[in-house]
Parts: C-alpha cells; structure tokens; sequence
C-alpha cells in the first residue's frame, strides 16, 4: 500500500461515518427495494449486473478510465461499501478495497479470490526486479488476472450466484436464471478460446503488462510482458532489450498495448524492431472508447487479436 493510504482510507471512513449519520434511511433503498451491491472493478461489476439483473442496484468503486490498480477511494465510496448489503472485491488487487471492507463491511464483503483459484503462474509482480529476492517472490505471488481465463470466470460467477442467493432469497429463481445463461456464455467462450487458438503458427505473444498468463497456460501460448503487476510501471533498460530479443528471436508480429495505459513503450519497442502494435485489453476496465462493450465483447475481440498476431487458422 502506498505511503499515507492507511490515513487517507481511515479519514475517509470517519468522514463517510459522520455523513451517513446525518441522514436518513438506507442505501439499501436507493434503488427502490432493490439489493445494494457495491462492486470493486469491472469484471466483477459484470457478474453484479448481469446475474443481478432487476433485482439488484449496483455501484462501481472504479471508474471508466481509471486504472483498477490505482483506486483511491473517495468518503462517498466508503459509505457506499458500509451501507452495501453485497460487497464484491478481490483480496490483495486494490488495498484501499481491502481496508475499507476490513473496517466497514466485513460481513457484507466477500472476496472472491478463494472461487477463482488463485495461482503462483510466474508473472513478475516485481516489475522485473533483480536478485533472489525478487526471484523468490515472483515464484511465490499469486496471479490476481482470473477474469481472462473463461473457466476460472465462470467459477466466480458461480461464487457471486451462491452468495446473491443467501443474501436475498425471495429473487433466488431469477439469480439462478440469469448466471445459468451468463455462464452458458462464458463456457462459449472457452470452447471459441480452445478452437481458435489450437493451430496457431506462433505460440509466443508479447503484452504491456502480465494480464495474460491463465489465459496463456489454458489455452497452450506463452506469454511475455514487458512491465509485471503494474501496468504503468517504467521497465528496466535490460527487460527492453529481453523483449526485444525475444521479438526478433521468435519472429513474433505484434507487440500488445491496452486501453488504459500508455502506449509509448510498446509503440517503441514495436518500432525499433519493426513489428505491429495492437490492444490486447486486460478487461481491468471501461474507457470511453470502449464504454459500449462487456466483458464477452471485449474477451472475443481479445481471441480475434490473437489469432491475428499469431497466424492461427
């Protein structure tokens, strides 16, 4: 966590306090007798909307356009997770999340982390740092990206179904109706994912940031990042020079950008060894470009770049 977002989170707590305190009724009623579910990011806030269907008001602490990585929240945010009857957040992506259910929310928060079955996948969330220290960690941190895997997307979605059900019972036929369909979708997906990709005449694709890794394990490709966890993060001169090595040693022809970050590095990468740019979206969010698609517009867009860079028939 970075430096003073302890204080920031703990003022806003208390601020958020003394603002609900002076006015009446619940936020569980702000949407007309509907279930308050506050969601941290937007694969999450997916699964709210489309398994909540007419019987859910939903929130979203991350905006279009903002980086998930770099929340900070607001006093209004805060209260808006204390009010929530349904809070849905992932362990260890958004720190500022996880204080504010452990201070605010904890019966109504529920992490998600533990359906997806988080893996060690070997993303380096060191922003490839140097030493057995950083050697040791990046074997040991677990990769939060769940959402580009459809099958461990469809776990969640299952997770979010339960627990929608226990916290509100009376719609349970329609929470199971709607996720019954989502996840006929998602498992779509997943079978598009396993034919498109089975013949592709490059295996190695090279991304901004380490998003992909599931999707790369589960569907047989290798992924190699430029910067690790953080996607705005600046990389070594050395990891420029590893990636471009890689480039020309596979004869790989894209190199991926995504949305919300800048482009700059992958565009210089791309140019000094003269291959392609494209976005590869991580799915972490909305912007205004893409404010019109979802997760399963956006997941198949990501199957039709891929096929493209890496020559699959």
């Amino acid at each position: 966590m970075r430096s003073g977002l302890r204080a920031v989170v703990a003022g806003a707590t208390a601020l958020a306090a003394l603002t609900l305190a002076g006015c009446g009724g619940s936020a569980n009623d702000s949407g007309g007798g509907k279930l308050d579910v506050v969601a941290s990011f937007y694969p999450l806030e997916f699964i709210a909307r489309t398994v909540g269907g007419d019987a859910v008001h939903v929130t979203t602490l991350t905006a279009p356009g903002v980086e998930p990585h770099d929340l900070e929240l607001t006093p209004k945010q805060v209260g808006e997770i204390a009010e929530a009857k349904l809070v849905l957040f992932e362990k260890d992506l958004q720190p500022a999340v996880d204080e504010a259910v452990e201070q605010n929310a904890k019966d109504a928060g529920f992490d998600v982390a533990p359906a997806a079955q988080l893996e060690a996948t070997g993303a380096d969330f060191e922003e490839h740092g140097e030493g057995a220290e950083a050697a040791a960690h990046k074997d040991d941190a677990l990769d939060p990206h769940f959402w580009l895997d459809p099958v461990r997307y469809a776990a969640v979605v299952k997770a979010v179904e339960d627990r929608l059900v226990s916290v509100d019972s009376a719609n349970a036929a329609g929470y199971h109706e709607r996720a019954k369909a989502l996840l006929a979708q998602v498992g779509k997906l997943d079978t598009d994912y396993k034919t498109g990709l089975a013949s592709c005449r490059l295996k190695t694709f090279v991304t901004s940031h380490e998003a992909f890794a599931y999707l790369a394990k589960r569907y047989g490709l290798t992924m190699v990042g430029i910067a690790g966890f953080t996607p705005d993060a600046e990389p070594a001169p050395a990891r420029i020079k590893e990636v471009q090595d890689i480039v020309k040693a596979q004869h790989v022809t894209t190199i991926f950008y995504e949305e919300l970050v800048s482009p700059k590095v992958a565009e210089t990468i791309a140019k000094d060894v003269g291959v392609k740019t494209a976005v590869l979206s991580p799915i972490e969010g909305l912007s205004d470009a893409n404010s019109q698609e979802t997760y399963l517009t956006l997941m198949r867009q990501n199957l039709q770049e891929l096929q493209k860079a890496n020559g699959c028939s």
